[in-house]
C-alpha cells in the first residue's frame, strides 16, 4: 500500500505536525508501507530530512490556490492508494486552499483521509464567519476518512451526521521520546540553570500561545515564589514554531510578564534542543506544568511528551470529560482555569511525595497505551477499510 502524506510543515521545521508526520510516516514504513511526503520547500534539503521516510518532495513554496497543481503533479508521479492530508490550518498559511484539496484532486483511484489536529478555521476574508467553519466542514465532507486525535474534536463534528460513518478518533504519540544522553546526571543538569537538589524545578514543553496560558503558567509560579517555594521554571525547547507568525508575539508579551512579575530568575529558556537533551530536562524537573486553557486533552504533544517522560503533572480540566485522565492517580487537573489553582496543585504535590511518586508511575503506564506501533496499527486498518 503507497501513502502520500501532504503537510505544511516536515522536520527539521520545527512543529509538532510534523514531528507527528515523520513518525507516525516512519511507523507505517516499518509495517511495509510505502510512504511518501509531500510538504514545503522548508522541509528541505534533502540531506537535513529525518531517517525513517525515503520519499520526501519538499517542493510548495507557498500554500495556496497553486497547491492543488502540484499535488496533481506529485500525486500523478507516486500514484498513491491513499492520500493523507495532515490538516492544521496554521501550517498551511490559514490558507483554504487545504480545505479544497479533496475535491481539486484528479484522476487516480486514491482515496482521501483527512487527520484534524485541530479545528482551526482558515482565514477567507475579515468577517467571513460560518464560511470559515463551512471551509473545515468540507474538507471533512470530501474526505473518506476524516481522523481526530481527541474526544472533544471527535464530540463536535459528531453533530453532522453525514460525518459519523468516516469518523475515526485515532490519538497522537510522544514526538519525543525518553532517551537520556550518555553519562546523564540529574544535579549537574539542574546545576547548569542554577537550581539545587532541594529546589523545586516546574517544567513546561512545547511552543507558546495563547491556548496555552502562558500568562497563568508564570503567575502561578511568580505565587509559589511568592509563597515561599523554592520555584523555579524550565521553558524546554523553542518556543514558536515554524508555522504560525502569532506565537512570536505572544511569547514576547509573555517575555515581558516574567519581567513584571520578577521572575528573570526563576524562569530558565533552554531553547530549541535535541531530542536526549529535552529528556534530560524533563528527568531534572519535578512537576511538569502545562496549564492549558481549554483543558488537557490528548491532542496535545506536550502533554503526550510529558507522559511518555514519566513526569507528575499539573494541568487543567478538560472540555469534556476523557476517562483515562485520573485526576490525583496519573494527573493533576486543576478544577479552575486559573494561576491560584494552577499554583495549589504544584503545592500539594510538592508536599505530598508519595502522590508525586504515583503520579510519575501512572503517567508512565498509561503512556503506554500511546505507542507508535499502536497508532500505525490502527491506520492501517482504516486504510483497508477504505477499500
Amino acid at each position: 500500500m503507497r501513502v502520500l502524506f501532504v503537510t505544511g510543515e516536515y522536520p527539521p521545521m520545527q512543529g509538532g505536525v510534523g514531528d507527528y508526520t515523520w513518525k507516525l510516516g516512519s511507523a507505517l514504513a516499518a509495517e511495509g508501507l510505502d510512504v511518501h511526503v509531500l510538504s514545503s520547500e522548508d522541509a528541505g534539503p534533502a540531506h537535513l530530512l529525518p531517517a525513517g521516510v525515503e520519499n520526501v518532495y519538499p517542493v510548495v513554496r507557498r500554500w495556496g490556490w497553486g497547491t492543488a497543481r502540484q499535488a496533481n503533479i506529485v500525486v500523478a508521479n507516486t500514484a498513491p492508494d491513499i492520500v493523507h492530508i495532515q490538516y492544521q490550518s496554521a501550517a498551511f498559511d490559514l490558507h483554504p486552499a487545504i480545505n479544497l484539496l479533496p475535491r481539486l484532486l484528479r484522476g487516480g483511484s486514491a482515496r482521501i483521509a483527512v487527520t484534524f489536529h485541530d479545528l482551526r478555521t482558515p482565514y477567507i476574508f475579515p468577517k467571513a464567519g460560518p464560511l470559515r467553519w463551512r471551509a473545515v466542514l468540507t474538507l471533512a465532507r470530501g474526505s473518506d476518512a476524516a481522523i481526530v486525535t481527541n474526544a472533544e474534536d471527535r464530540w463536535r463534528l459528531e453533530a453532522y451526521p453525514e460525518l459519523r460513518p468516516r469518523l475515526h478518533e485515532v490519538p497522537i504519540g510522544a514526538n519525543v521520546l525518553p532517551e537520556l544522553p550518555d553519562g546523564f546526571d540529574r544535579a549537574a543538569q539542574r546545576a547548569r540553570y542554577g537550581v539545587g537538589p532541594d529546589d523545586l524545578l516546574l517544567c513546561y514543553f512545547g511552543f507558546l500561545n495563547e491556548s496555552k496560558g502562558g500568562e497563568e503558567l508564570m503567575e502561578a509560579t511568580a505565587r509559589l515564589v511568592s509563597d515561599g517555594l523554592p520555584a523555579h521554571l524550565l521553558m524546554i525547547g523553542g518556543h514558536v514554531g515554524s508555522s504560525d507568525p502569532t506565537n512570536a508575539a505572544y511569547l514576547d508579551h509573555v517575555r515581558q510578564r516574567v519581567a513584571e512579575l520578577g521572575l528573570q530568575q526563576r524562569v530558565h529558556w533552554t531553547g530549541f534542543v535535541g531530542a536526549d537533551e529535552v529528556s534530560a530536562n524533563f528527568a531534572a524537573s519535578d512537576i511538569a506544568l502545562l496549564p492549558y486553557r481549554d483543558g488537557a486533552s490528548f491532542r496535545r504533544g506536550s502533554l503526550m511528551a510529558a507522559l511518555a517522560h514519566g513526569m507528575p503533572i499539573v494541568s487543567t480540566t478538560p472540555a469534556v470529560p476523557i476517562p483515562e485522565l485520573r485526576h490525583g492517580e496519573n494527573i493533576w487537573l486543576a478544577r479552575m482555569r486559573s494561576p491560584e489553582a494552577l499554583a495549589d496543585g504544584v503545592r500539594q504535590l510538592w508536599q505530598n511525595q508519595e502522590m508525586l511518586h504515583r503520579l510519575h508511575r501512572d503517567a508512565e503506564v498509561l503512556a503506554e497505551h500511546f505507542s507508535w506501533d499502536s497508532i500505525a496499527s490502527q491506520h492501517i486498518e482504516i486504510y483497508h477499510g477504505l477499500g
